[in-house]
């Protein structure tokens, strides 16, 4: 892939975060990579739908990099640092940038584009999952947990937005923190009730 190619792909998927899907144009995304006029439709012949399609995907990969990196931790600290990278968008955004893939799942008319956020959206709760499985958390709750938590940690990137503030944010985050701290003390204690009633 081309660095231009790669440079508007980027921009596109910060635009949708900040200004939605209707509210990002293809100029906006030539100015912001610095991409000569005439590289738009010979990187995306299908037009906006392609570069949104390919925007989406590099934000949901970049997550799902971000989740990788996370293996073998304790599930609490993967709880801290998933809330934690939708805090520092927050953060370095000014409050002015949210989720990509939300903001193309709430506008889009293309079954298309909608199939690919429900993928990436798919993705990230398998693997969120299994990342609480192998950090401790029940197999029977992991998935709903798993869902829970991309869906509050959307939900407050909202809240904080219209709010202008961390509060409502890191309200959700801790609720979030401590119902994962929870179902994996749970499992501790049934693992050590089962070793005992062995040993008797």
């Amino acid at each position: 892939m081309s660095d231009v190619k790669d440079r508007m792909i980027q921009r596109a998927a910060v635009l949708l975060a900040k200004k939605g899907l209707q509210g990002t144009s293809f100029t906006e995304v030539l100015e912001a990579s610095g991409a000569p006029r005439g590289s738009l439709y010979h990187h995306f012949p299908e037009g906006k739908d392609e570069l949104v399609l390919a925007a989406v995907g590099y934000a949901g990969g970049r997550a799902m990099a971000f989740l990788d990196s996370l293996e073998g931790k304790p599930a609490a600290d993967i709880a801290r640092a998933f809330t934690g990278l939708w805090r520092l968008v927050l953060a370095k955004s000014d409050f002015g940038a949210g989720c990509a893939v939300v903001a193309v799942t709430v506008a889009a008319q293309s079954p298309r584009l909608l199939e690919t956020a429900a993928s990436v959206f798919r993705d990230w709760r398998t693997r969120l999952s299994a990342l609480f499985v192998t950090g401790g958390i029940p197999a029977e709750r992991a998935q709903g947990l798993a869902a829970t938590m991309i869906a509050a940690c959307e939900g407050a990137v909202i809240l904080a937005r219209a709010d202008r503030s961390f509060e409502p944010f890191d309200t959700v985050a801790a609720e979030q923190i401590a119902a994962i701290e929870a179902a994996a003390g749970k499992r501790r204690e049934g693992a050590v009730a089962s070793a005992s009633r062995r040993s008797i």
